[in-house]
């Protein structure tokens, strides 16, 4: 099948952007490739510190027979997808001894789980802990001892901000290991019912407590499809995995031996052998459009409009998302996942999960066969099924879906395009994931309730102020604001109102959860309040117009009054929990469609 047009087009317009970006990052990575510190150039005092704590591995590193492979771990027993890498190391390194090579610790990255801090004082650091995981994971490679790398992380800022900074040593050999979602406990439709009849009253924190337990019970992801499992998706389609690795549960021999096959893999595809693969070649321009085709076909999270674009330039790539906006005409909705559809992840991994998607997709021309993939000839290996076969790990072709409520071909989707469109209107750009908004609620027009705090949206939903037709707009939550927190506490109530039928839509320049779902909601509007954006002018009672159909934002004003109206005055920032050191952080950061990454601003990326 030829190329989708579209898709086509927008890789063009990707490639011709970043000609000179990429040139600079391609001429980088050769660059290092011929010149950077390597292990057989260090100082013998150097070696030795490098060599002091390996003992059993000591006279191969030595020897230097073979590669020496970093592993940069997220590992922490706070959060459930991270606390299955503790063993994770010692296993690697036996695993690496089966090929002739080694493996070293090489660093930790921070892992903070956003579904601990919403709606909390951290969750103002969540966004900015990608970007210090990136330099984490820079420090972590900058000893010049390691000839490829293994990254472990899956969740939400984790898998962007190990990318990012790994990008930076494009030159090495590099693949993602994930470690896989827990099994399946009380089904999310159920907690989304406990979560609103909490917010009504109806039920107690017990019962709340009782049932987010049963949700989330285990090690592994959790089962909706937000930005942890949109992350494996990705890895997946960019050809970062090892084919199918995506959700595997943990604990099982499946997941044990593709893990196996990630280290033997790295191995094989160093520099000094006759299968270089570099990490700064794998991710291309057409590896980033395959990861935005994924996140469209199959309603990912909104958290990744922010998060690829800072991926890319890390890579000297740049996408933007009138590319996204294109793409999603153009590209069918063919899985619904919770929280677009009742199916977990689980339930789409057993319907055909990711070699389903990745076969169905480049059947239809939509996805790019031809990138370089950490394995396989190209993407195509990536649409078969992994499987244990006797006693070894295998991979048989993908059949058809085992379930068409959670998965369907190309050829007959849930929707003829994306689930993402892009907004703009004098209220500025935003963009709305409305792959679980039903259609008659793609159009709110109602008025405006303003507040520079979601604290103060749940207190006016309690006091009972918002029930009407309602537009509430939550300014003051963009990156240079306070680090740009998910809203993610402020569904159950929207839904509650939603549900007692009134009109409702939330208008903000912070994000939603990768699991936002039936509230139609404007997010990461740029430019933010602070910049000086146009949702620093609303008033409540303003009218505003959403409209996902003609992709519109607009505050319904006469244009003379809104041309002669200041600037709400911005909030005091806020210390404790730490917040008062990302103050650097916060200053430099750029807006939300660029990745709203300082660290990337700061380096002229």
């Amino acid at each position: 099948m030829s190329l989708n047009a579209a898709v086509s087009a927008v890789t063009d317009r990707v490639i011709e952007r970043s000609r000179p970006g990429r040139q600079a990052y391609l001429d980088l990575i050769a660059h290092e490739a011929e010149t950077a510190v390597r292990r057989p150039n260090l100082g013998c005092a150097n070696l030795a510190h490098a060599y002091a704590g390996t003992e059993e591995d000591r006279d191969a590193m030595k020897a230097d027979r073979g590669m020496n492979i970093g592993i940069v771990s997220a590992y922490n027993d706070m959060l459930s997808a991270h606390a299955v890498y503790y063993r994770y190391p010692e296993l690697m390194k036996v695993w690496a001894r089966e090929v002739g090579a080694t493996a070293q610790v090489a660093g930790g990255v921070p892992a903070m789980c956003d579904g601990v801090t919403q709606g909390y004082a951290g969750m103002e650091l969540s966004l900015f802990s990608r970007d210090t995981i990136a330099l984490s994971t820079a420090v972590a490679l900058s000893h010049g001892t390691f000839e490829g790398a293994a990254l472990l992380g899956i969740c939400d800022k984790i898998v962007p901000g190990l990318l990012m900074g790994a990008l930076r040593f494009g030159h090495l050999p590099m693949i993602l290991v994930p470690g896989g979602p827990m099994p399946t406990g009380l089904p999310n439709k159920q907690k989304a019912a406990v979560r609103e009849a909490y917010a009504e009253g109806k039920a107690g924190r017990e019962e709340l407590l009782d049932a987010e337990i049963a949700a989330y019970h285990s090690k592994g992801t959790c089962t909706f499809y937000g930005t942890a499992n949109t992350n494996q998706m990705m890895m997946e389609v960019m050809g970062l995995h090892m084919p199918g690795a995506a959700f595997v549960n943990p604990g099982t021999k499946l997941r044990q031996e593709l893990s196996r096959a990630a280290v033997h893999r790295l191995a094989a595809i160093g520099q000094r052998g006759d299968d270089y693969r570099p990490l700064g070649r794998c991710v291309d321009e057409k590896a980033i459009v395959n990861a935005a085709v994924g996140l469209l076909a199959t309603g990912g999270s909104t958290n990744h409009l922010i998060h690829l674009p800072a991926i890319a330039r890390a890579a000297g790539i740049i996408i933007d998302w009138e590319d996204m906006d294109r793409l999603s005409a153009a590209v069918p909705l063919i899985a619904r996942v919770y929280p677009n559809g009742s199916a977990d992840v689980n339930g789409f991994e057993a319907a055909g999960g990711m070699p389903y998607v990745i076969r169905e997709l480049l059947s239809a021309g939509l996805l790019h066969r031809d990138i370089m993939t950490v394995a396989g000839k190209d993407l195509s290996d990536y649409g078969q099924t992994a499987v244990i076969e006797g006693d070894k790990l295998a991979w048989t072709p993908v059949g058809d879906s085992g379930d068409e409520t959670i998965l369907r071909p190309a050829a007959a989707p849930f929707s003829p395009d994306g689930g993402m469109r892009i907004l703009s209107g004098n209220l500025g750009r935003a963009c709305i994931k409305v792959s679980a908004v039903e259609r008659e609620r793609w159009v709110i027009e109602a008025p405006a309730r303003v507040f520079s705090d979601q604290s103060e949206v749940q207190a006016a939903f309690k006091a009972g102020e918002l029930e009407r037709d309602v537009v509430v707009v939550v300014r003051f939550q963009g990156p240079k604001a306070n680090g740009m927190p998910e809203l993610h506490k402020l569904t159950p109530p929207l839904g509650v109102l939603q549900n007692r039928g009134f009109k409702v839509a939330l208008v903000t320049d912070g994000r939603m959860s990768g699991a936002s779902g039936k509230v139609p909601c404007a997010i990461h509007l740029s430019p933010e309040a602070i910049g000086g954006g146009a949702i620093g002018l609303i008033r409540d009672g303003d009218i505003v117009r959403l409209d996902a159909v003609e992709g519109t934002l607009d505050a319904l004003v006469d244009p003379a009054e809104w041309a002669s109206r200041e600037l709400a005055e911005t909030p005091a920032p806020i210390q404790g929990m730490g917040r008062e050191l990302f103050a650097l952080f916060r200053q430099a950061a750029d807006e939300a469609e660029k990745g709203a990454s300082p660290i990337l601003a700061g380096a002229g990326l």
